[in-house]
């Protein structure tokens, strides 16, 4: 379990709980504060990128180039299709310097006197006029760097019989490594071309229908892939290697009995397809599940597929996944991609939540609805505890999005594991699993084909379900960290009820979790029940009737819907009205604590910190409802803290 708790006996014997043991992560499986606005508007180009690219508006990609399994070497043209969004006279595209341009063509008109800033390509034309749709096509040829992640395109060779393979990966600035374009989030092509010509010994995978291949009859064979679904640029690819084609199919019941091709491409080595088939089988059955969810299989008109390459891991190409392996996890991921990250597609990679933890949500439904609610808890679980091991934003501030700070956009922890865990509290915030799908099927129905904010989702759930989601954003979405809880309680005979007190404190500079949290009673009797709290403040008191007597606190978030540290669980039998009562946390701590009154109505206060020896080592005056009081520099060991109004006093024990 992801809870740590310490147990204070005061009358009764409580129960023993796991321990929270933090996860670090930091890994791509494919890739705030009020300060931030939240209104979505046009977003500008990188600060690396010319704003010539502004321009124009791109239609149409056709890439006809020849590849090989053998080196990352590219030879061919690019065409791109445009509509000129003001009179252009500097035609603009990215190229990487290592790929050699040969021509330039714009509309018809070869053009020579080009230049190259890093990896932008100026090209003067003649003007070009605002509304017109124009086409550029460039001749180039070179070999690029081969790195896997955040290379635009790798080769390497397999471990089965030593099957040389050449394959892209543009997400997120890479692209230009490959081939000319312009990387734009939120300008997806309405279509693409992608022919690719390679030794007849190969066979090439890509985007879309592969509608034809050619044999050109000097041991070369062209695969021409089409596809007419809109695509970001970083979704077009291409895998070249010895395969062998081995295709299944998936029937969403939204088909009505028609089905959706699974084409896969695997190395074409003795054992290879035994060893993957039962992984890439599990396709279909995600296929049906994801289009019952959200919405039917985006991109059903063409394919889902797969390619083996040596990629540590896989990427959501559009159509047809690049992959390393086919374990079930990473199979369930990038397919959730489809609708998370290619239907509807990130707005800026500040919001690579909609792409990173929606698809590692879709993982988690997978194991939920596939292999049972115990599977789907030991996963959530472990993104739970890997998210609480990082105390950053889910948000990427803009200043963060930038060439050679790709970890920080595909942040295991963050990204991905902290994206999935918050959908899975916002399921429980919503307290309908009928209205949460609808949630997801409404935002994936809004958005299909286009780009999205984190704000967007906010504003979907909000309209779909009539609820105000602008704290959850800023607390989980914008905010950093998760609280922590330190709970007391006591059954009260006379009234029947359950007396709670529960106090919040944070791992960081968000100063309030406003959340649902259940927790488990355990009864005299041996029967058990679960009781939901609204945390709405640092410390809340809860009065809860029941018909019969409590015998324990249970357990905190049983079902392990929410993300939070729990320090400690007292049974009390205090006056709480006491003006000197207080409740403390973090405990244990480690550079401050906060103390919390619960009687608002009382005056000053003396504090006092005292070491195990009674040695005192802090005293204050307050007359607030609440302190914070910095222990950084106390050594580590038990401490008291002494609450006295001049009547009454209160004790409490902490750790450091």
């Amino acid at each position: 379990m992801k809870h740590f708790f310490t147990i204070i006996i005061v009358l009764l014997t409580s129960s023993i709980f796991a321990q929270y043991a933090p996860v670090h992560e930091e890994g791509m499986q494919c890739s705030h504060a009020k300060q931030f606005e939240h209104t979505k508007s046009t977003f500008a180009l990188y600060d690396w990128q010319t704003p010539y690219l502004d321009d124009y508006d791109v239609t149409f990609y056709f890439l006809d180039i020849t590849v090989t399994n053998l080196s990352t070497y590219v030879e061919g043209n690019t065409s791109i299709y445009a509509d000129a969004l003001v009179t252009i006279d500097t035609f603009a595209f990215e190229l990487i310097q290592d790929q050699l341009i040969d021509s330039i063509f714009v509309q018809g008109v070869k053009y020579t006197n080009f230049t190259r800033q890093n990896n932008n390509v100026l090209v003067p034309v003649a003007d070009i006029e605002s509304g017109t749709n124009f086409m550029a096509q460039i001749y180039y040829h070179g070999e690029s760097e081969s790195g896997g992640f955040f290379s635009g395109i790798s080769n390497q060779t397999s471990g089965w019989e030593n099957i040389p393979v050449t394959w892209t990966l543009s997400e997120p600035f890479a692209a230009s490594d490959w081939f000319p374009v312009k990387q734009d989030l939120e300008d997806k092509a309405d279509s693409a071309w992608i022919f690719l010509t390679t030794s007849s010994s190969n066979m090439a995978g890509s985007n879309g229908l592969l509608t034809d291949v050619v044999d050109l009859g000097d041991g070369n064979t062209r695969y021409e892939w089409k596809t007419n679904y809109p695509i970001a640029f970083y979704l077009i690819s291409f895998a070249v290697s010895d395969y062998q084609e081995y295709n299944i199919y998936a029937h969403p019941e939204e088909m009505d009995g028609d089905s959706v091709l699974v084409q896969n491409f695997i190395y074409d080595a003795e054992g290879a397809l035994n060893y993957y088939k039962n992984g890439i089988d599990a396709t279909s059955e995600m296929i049906e599940l994801f289009s019952d969810k959200y919405i039917l299989y985006p991109f059903h008109e063409e394919k889902y597929g797969h390619c083996l390459t040596e990629l540590g891991g896989g990427m959501e190409h559009q159509t047809m996944s690049t992959m390393g392996g086919f374990s079930f996890g990473l199979v369930a991921h990038e397919l959730g991609h489809m609708w998370f990250g290619d239907n509807v597609t990130c707005a800026t990679w500040s919001d690579i939540w909609i792409n990173e933890g929606f698809a590692t949500y879709s993982n988690y439904l997978a194991e939920e609805f596939i292999h049972g609610w115990s599977s789907g808890e030991s996963f959530i679980v472990s993104k739970q505890n890997s998210a609480m091991g990082s105390n950053g934003s889910i948000y990427i501030p803009v200043e963060d999005v930038y060439p050679g700070n790709e970890w920080r956009i595909f942040n295991g922890q963050l990204s991905y594991n902290k994206g999935a865990a918050i959908l899975h509290t916002l399921r429980h915030e919503i307290q309908d699993d009928e209205l949460f799908f609808n949630v997801m099927s409404t935002f994936q129905t809004d958005f299909t084909d286009s780009t999205a904010t984190g704000e967007d989702f906010k504003n979907t759930a909000e309209d779909v379900t009539g609820m105000d989601f602008d704290q959850f954003f800023d607390q989980w979405y914008y905010g950093q960290g998760y609280p922590r809880f330190s709970f007391e309680w006591y059954w009260d005979d006379a009234n029947q009820s359950i007396h709670i007190t529960s106090t919040q404190t944070t791992t960081s500079t968000t100063p309030l979790f406003d959340m649902l949290l259940d927790i488990r009673l355990l009864f005299l009797s041996g029967s058990d029940t679960t009781i939901t709290i609204h945390q709405t403040a640092n410390v809340n008191e809860f009065i809860i009737p029941l018909e019969e007597e409590v015998w324990d606190f249970y357990e905190v978030d049983p079902d392990n819907w929410t993300m939070e540290y729990v320090d400690g669980i007292s049974v009390i039998v205090e006056e709480t009205e006491s003006p000197a009562y207080f409740t403390v946390g973090p405990n244990p701590a480690s550079d401050y604590i906060n103390i919390y009154f619960l009687n608002p109505t009382a005056g000053n206060r003396s504090i006092t910190i005292n070491d195990i020896s009674g040695r005192k080592i802090y005293e204050t005056q307050i007359d607030n409802t609440s302190e914070r009081i910095n222990i950084s520099s106390i050594p580590k060991g038990v401490y008291t803290i002494l609450s006295s109004d001049g009547n009454q006093q209160v004790v409490k024990r902490f750790i450091k």
